[in-house]
């Protein structure tokens, strides 16, 4: 019998880290470890973070009883590399070298791989990210636009849509994900939905061009967000954080939590109930758009993210796209053991592990 594999995963946010210990696929212990503003507000660069969050992750390690000399991998959220292809790779001088070189446009996520690195080299034993934000293998044709400046990026719930893209082929059809056609829709507080073709995430739609979400406007007509934009009325940051944060059910109804709006539509509220309709509607669209790069030819539309839980939002949706396949609800958030999955197969030798080269 095969030994087991002890894998512990650190998946950084602005206001917290998450940490889980997984012995092969179970979980054996979880936490997320908070940082108050008025710990981090000092801090002007997220790399400057890593001996504060080194310290916090050492001490809940140690609170939940897990040796770190009990490790066998450690797995870390990605973060802003450049375009990769899906899958593992693993931390190595050029990863933690590109995270380093990066002064502007970073993300606490890329902290993730310095922190594996730092517990897994001591050890000798290997540290890997899995599914980054930066994954991109969309079809030569589905980056083009109607503007050759803006070509279309892959950007959105890679890590997440992938998995349960995996998790519906192998579970529901009995496949692997290499021998399947499947659209994941993520939505949450933002959204994103991707066509899995053969493995391959061949195109996909970010939470700014197609369906609108509770804090995310959507697709727009061009002419018209131009002009809002040259209007004087908001700054370019101002504008930015309306499109992702402050736009979609939140600039209408005030809110952007789904429990609330549900109970206002519980309530009689028409003008959420319509709301509601037209969130479903414009992510119909999406996923019979992205039906329509493969011919229709759709093996299961997957539904997940934190609104999956939503019966309401859900019978709205499923009526509208259930003709081009089966919808499967697997309604969520399981990035945490998506990250040790991956790492688990590559531990396996069912999967392997890329190399990160850093082109300067």
């Amino acid at each position: 019998m095969a030994k087991k594999e002890r894998i512990l995963v650190i998946n950084p946010g602005s206001t917290s880290t998450k940490l889980a210990v997984f012995d092969d696929n179970e979980k054996i212990m979880s936490a997320s470890v908070s940082h108050p503003l008025d710990e981090v507000k000092h801090f002007t660069w997220v790399m400057d973070q890593f001996d504060y969050r080194m310290g916090l992750i050492k001490k809940a390690l140690a609170d939940n009883g897990i040796a770190e000399e009990s490790l066998t991998c450690v797995m870390a959220r990605g973060g802003l590399l450049p375009p990769v292809p899906s899958g593992a790779f693993k931390v190595n001088k050029d990863m933690v070298d590109y995270f380093y070189a990066q002064k502007v446009n970073t993300h606490i996520s890329n902290l993730a791989c310095v922190l594996a690195d730092a517990i897994a080299k001591p050890l000798g034993i290997p540290a890997m990210v899995y599914d980054p934000v930066a994954v991109d293998e969309l079809d030569d044709i589905s980056r083009i636009t109607g503007m050759p400046e803006i070509p279309k990026k892959s950007r959105g719930h890679v890590l997440n849509s992938r998995a349960m893209a995996r998790k519906c082929a192998e579970e529901v059809l009995g496949k692997k994900i290499e021998d399947c056609t499947i659209i994941v829709l993520h939505i949450g507080g933002g959204c994103s939905a991707w066509l899995s073709h053969k493995g391959r995430l061949i195109d996909c739609y970010s939470d700014d061009d197609a369906g609108f979400a509770p804090e995310r406007c959507g697709r727009l007509q061009a002419m018209d967000l131009a002009m809002l934009c040259y209007s004087g009325k908001y700054t370019k940051e101002e504008m930015s954080r309306y499109i992702r944060g402050n736009s979609g059910l939140k600039a209408y109804l005030g809110t952007s939590d789904g429990r609330e709006i549900e109970a206002m539509i519980e309530g009689g509220d028409e003008k959420a109930r319509l709301l509601y309709d037209a969130m479903a509607l414009s992510h119909a669209k999406g996923i019979a758009e992205l039906a329509a790069v493969v011919n229709g030819k759709v093996d299961r539309i997957v539904v997940t993210g934190g609104l999956g839980h939503d019966k309401i939002f859900v019978g709205m949706l499923v009526p509208r796209i259930e003709w081009i396949a089966p919808v499967e609800v697997m309604a969520g958030e399981f990035e945490m053991e998506a990250l040790a999955a991956g790492g688990l197969r590559v531990l396996r030798g069912e999967e392997q592990a890329h190399d990160f080269v850093w082109q300067r």
